[in-house]
Parts: C-alpha cells; structure tokens; sequence
C-alpha cells in the first residue's frame, strides 16, 4: 500500500502561488503546483516493461485529493497485472471526446438519437421489423414507444437498462387504465431486446423483459346497439346531425356497409363504382396479415341506393380530391380517426352505449336475429374469414348478388325503423312472407329470383 504524503486538502490549499515543488503522497502520486493558471495537477508516475511513464489525472479542485488516490490505486493495480493504463487511459478519453461530439450532434439536431440508447435500438429493431408489419401497425407500434418509453428511457443506454427501470413505466402506464398497452409494449420489448442481444448490443444474454408479468387485460367489445328499437331514434339523431357535411355523410354511410372505421375514413373514390353500385376496398387496406394481403383478397362492399345517394351527393363536394372523406386541415389525408366518435358525443351518446366499430356488431345481430339473413354471409360482408366446410363457398367475389339484395334489404329496413316500431314490424312482415319460416340464405334467395 502506497503511503500517504499529503497530510490533507489543507496542505495543498496552503500552496503559494509561487510554489513550483512537486507536492508528493507516494506510490507515484504527486500534486505540481499552479501548472495550469493557478490550478494544481495531479501526475501519476509509474514504470512498465522497463520504461518511465506519467499519467496526468486532472487538476485541483476538479479532482480532489481522495478522487486523485483512488484513481492512482486502480492504474498501481493495472501496472501489477501486467496491464498498461496509458493505451485504457487514452481509449476512455477518446469515449468521451466522441460522446460529447454525439449529444452536440444530437442537440443540434443532426441526430434522432444517441448511438447505443434504447431510443436508437428501438428504432433500429422497427426498420428492420416493418418490412413483415402492414403500415397502420408499424405505425401505431411506434408511437406507442414515442408517447409511452422514449420520455422515460429514450435517452439510457439500452445496456443499462434492467428488469426494475422497465417495470416501473409499464407498472405506471397500466395505473393510467391502459393495460392493453402496457402489454403491447411488453411484447415489444421483449423483441427489442432480443434484437439487441443479436446484435451484441446488450451483454446480458437474459432478456429483461421476461421476468416482468403484468395484470391480465379483460377486453370489451365495442358498445354497440343491438336493440331494433334503440336504433332507430338514433338514426333520427345521426341524420339531423349539425357538424360538417363530410362527417354527417360518414355518419349516413357507416350504418349501411358494415365496414370497419377505419377503411371507412380511408373511402378513396378511385374504389367506388356508382353506377355498377360496388366498391372495392383493395386488400392492401384491409384488416390482415402480410400474406393474407399478398393473396390480392379484395373485398367487395354493396352499395344499396340509400349509400349511393349519399356518395353521389358527397361527389360534388369532394369528387375532385383523393379520400372520399378528407382531412378538414389537409385534403391529402382521410378524415380524422376520432371524428365520427367525436359526433356521437355531440349529439349526446357516450362511449359506453354506441361507437363507430360498434355498428358492425349492430348490423351483424339485427340482420340475424330479425331479417334471418345467413349468418355465414353476414361473415363475408363483415370481412371475417368463413370456416368450417362453407369457407370455400362462402368467399369474398362469389355470391355478391345475393350480398347486395341483402344489404339493400338492411338499408330498406333501417329507413323502416326511422319511421317508428309499426312500420318496421310491418317490413318485416313483408319481406319476410315469400320465403317463410326459413333462413335467407343462398338456396332461399335463388328460389325466391327464380319465382319473381
């Protein structure tokens, strides 16, 4: 153990300025005074492989007389060893020069983020994943980790993060009631970090992610209205709206093609037919996975004349643009996600009793329950994969007939139902007479074209 010369921080603060003696505490450590305009530096000497070397450790005050011995004791240990702390000395500071030109290039906004940081392993694991994701995904994905993760460890060395750092955000995002992104981002999390110890960017072969277990997500089905006679006060409503044109439009459309919001808002013109009454949604924009779409699935929506007027009366007002349905800020992109939804609050409907995803489940129940419509149809229009033995009849281009006389029965019924309890029972009563007590299905339908 080297022996401690320098009795104290009194001794070296006693220093006049005037003083050029080395100030030495032993072991190769010593204080040369005022060698830097005023300040004292510390040097450490030391011998290896027979040569004279000297470290230089700083200056007085910034390093203090304990910093400075314990620094002198880890190179004494190095040399012991066999090790040079010259070359380690020289490679730390070359780490910390190019860290420093990194958060300039990075404050300056040359860069997204640190080399090495969760935010850049992150990034780095969503190019390299999107290639297999459809875009919404990718998309959403990302934000998640923006809105949720990069706040609290975008900036931390992915290397230094642990169990307990990722525990503690997605513990805190689950008590803000968003339990299903919690989980979400644990799964992705999980791939981050397996991606990182791939790429040899994580030491640690145990993924961080695997211990943590979080509380297991109940999920609820979109509220919807089942009831006949609820829907159609409410269709009153939807009909007297007194938002935009384009939204109340939506809001006509929505009830009358079972779609999902999304591909709604998404209505591109270049898709619809008016005058053969179709509208093709390419399978690219449709709910599924990578091969599903490759397979050019397209899915085929009727459009019963009640949709049509309304498209044929929106056509004036938006024909000339890309999206059926535009951005009030920017005609180059769709409506917005949460203006329909938006509308229903307007007009007093909160998101427990009716949402925009929820009329699919509302045209899906009436449609059986009520019309009797086949069920294994009311699959194919709401673009759900058909199982079991009908799942190569009932596909998506055959049939489209007997889907259209079905959706225009739909939209007669929901005009019924607009009218009050009497008229929709006596439409009933109408359209269900030439068939009986049977289901309208395929075999039903085809009796009932040939008769008429």
């Amino acid at each position: 153990m080297a022996r401690e010369l320098i009795s104290g921080v009194k001794a070296i603060e006693a220093l006049k300025p005037t003083a050029r003696k080395r100030l030495s505490d032993g072991g190769g450590l010593y204080l040369l005074p005022n060698v830097n305009g005023g300040s004292h530096g510390w040097r450490f000497d030391y011998t290896f492989q027979g040569k004279r070397k000297t470290l230089s450790l700083g200056v007085y005050p910034d390093i203090g007389l304990a910093v400075a011995r314990l620094r002198a004791k880890e190179f004494r240990a190095l040399v012991a060893t066999g090790s040079d702390p010259s070359p380690q000395r020289k490679l730390e500071r070359s780490k910390i020069k190019e860290s420093l030109k990194l958060e300039k290039r990075l404050e300056e906004g040359e860069l997204k983020c640190l080399p090495g940081s969760f935010k850049h392993i992150v990034l780095s694991w969503h190019a390299y994943s999107k290639v297999r994701w459809v875009p919404a995904h990718a998309s959403r994905t990302l934000q998640r980790f923006e809105n949720h993760l990069f706040p609290h460890l975008g900036t931390k060395m992915v290397e230094k993060i642990q169990t307990p750092d990722l525990f503690e955000v997605l513990e805190q995002i689950e008590k803000r009631g968003l339990g299903d992104t919690a989980h979400r981002l644990r799964g992705a999390c999980l791939d981050v970090f397996n991606f990182a110890i791939c790429k040899g960017q994580f030491k640690d072969s145990r993924n961080p992610v695997i211990p943590i277990k979080l509380n297991p997500v109940t999920s609820t089905p979109y509220a919807a209205v089942t009831d006949e006679y609820e829907l159609g006060p409410m269709l009153s409503a939807m009909d007297r709206y007194q938002g935009s044109v384009i939204v109340r439009a939506a809001l006509g459309l929505m009830p009358l093609v079972t779609l999902r919001p999304g591909a709604l808002r998404a209505a591109m013109w270049e898709d619809i037919d008016l005058t053969s009454g179709w509208w093709r949604i390419p399978a690219a924009r449709m709910k599924g996975s990578q091969k599903q779409k490759a397979r050019d699935d397209d899915h085929w929506v009727p459009l019963p004349s009640q949709a049509k007027k309304i498209l044929q009366e929106l056509q004036s007002l938006t024909g000339r643009w890309k999206y059926v349905f535009p951005n009030q800020r920017s005609k180059d992109k769709p409506m917005s996600e949460n203006a329909i939804n938006s509308a229903f609050r307007s007009m007093g409907y909160p998101s427990d009793l009716v949402t925009a995803h929820g009329f699919r489940a509302t045209a899906r129940t009436i449609m059986d329950q009520v019309l009797h419509i086949d069920s294994q149809v009311l699959e194919v229009q709401l673009a759900h994969t058909v199982s079991g033995s009908h799942g190569s009849t009932y596909n998506r281009s055959d049939y489209r007939e007997f889907r259209w006389f079905a959706m225009q029965l739909w939209a007669d019924y929901l005009d019924a139902l607009r009218l009050g309890k009497d008229e929709a029972e006596r439409f009933v009563a109408r359209c269900r007479a030439p068939f009986g007590p049977r289901r309208l299905d395929i075999e039903a339908w085809k009796g009932l074209a040939k008769a008429s």
